[in-house]
């Protein structure tokens, strides 16, 4: 068995690849489940390690593919019901250390409330977003059995995509390599997100600036 070192490189793709090894499909379920509670584990990592080593015959696909679709979707419902019972207190207080009125705030979450199901499904794709989706979806107050079926189909959707990227192309480039592209894609989604939303900002901005005389 390795024995995985207590330093700050405890997270590494060695790590978690010596991890998926040691401990197969409960590593790849808890790493994930344990990411979308909001834990900074790369759990897109633990998903592409787990279709490599299906890919290595290591693991079997279906059984690294129900384990990843699983932990995702019990991560996702613990981050729902953290953010149901105790997100709403807790963002006004951090607001308040920013200097965001509670009126902002507000807007935001009803902004979210209106593409909640878009955020859970597509979010999946986007760094960041597949983290804070569900506790946002909790604060938005989204019907749990809404949100269930958004997130067993973004689980399903994300997991299906990562498992058989890494079962396949991991036989092709090393996995390093896979991880990193990977990981560039969803920092280029999150950036699109980001210049969306500033742009829908700015637009509505300008529809309520009053025209000049």
């Amino acid at each position: 068995m390795h024995i995985v070192p207590l330093t700050f490189d405890l997270f590494s793709l060695d790590t978690i690849q010596a991890l998926a090894q040691d401990y197969g499909y409960w590593a790849i379920f808890f790493g994930i489940m344990l990411e979308n509670m909001g834990l900074p584990i790369p759990g897109e990592t633990v998903t592409l390690v787990g279709g490599f080593l299906a890919g290595s015959d290591e693991l079997v696909y279906r059984w690294t593919l129900l384990s990843a679709i699983a932990g995702a979707v019990v991560g996702d419902s613990m981050g729902y019901w953290i953010g149901f019972y105790g997100g709403w207190p807790l963002l006004l207080r951090l607001g308040s250390l920013l200097r965001i009125n509670e009126s902002a705030l507000v807007t935001v979450r009803e902004r979210f409330s209106q593409n909640a199901d878009k955020a859970v499904i597509l979010g999946r794709f986007v760094a960041l977003l597949r983290i804070f989706a569900g506790p946002l979806a909790g604060i938005a107050q989204m019907p749990y059995w809404k949100f269930l079926l958004c997130n067993l189909l973004g689980a399903s959707l994300w997991g299906t995509t990562m498992v058989t990227l890494a079962f396949f192309v991991g036989r092709l480039i090393p996995l390093a390599t896979l991880v990193g592209w990977v990981a560039q894609f969803t920092v280029a989604a999150l950036v699109l997100v980001i210049l969306w939303l500033v742009a829908l900002w700015w637009l509505e901005r300008r529809q309520h600036t009053p025209a000049p005389d």
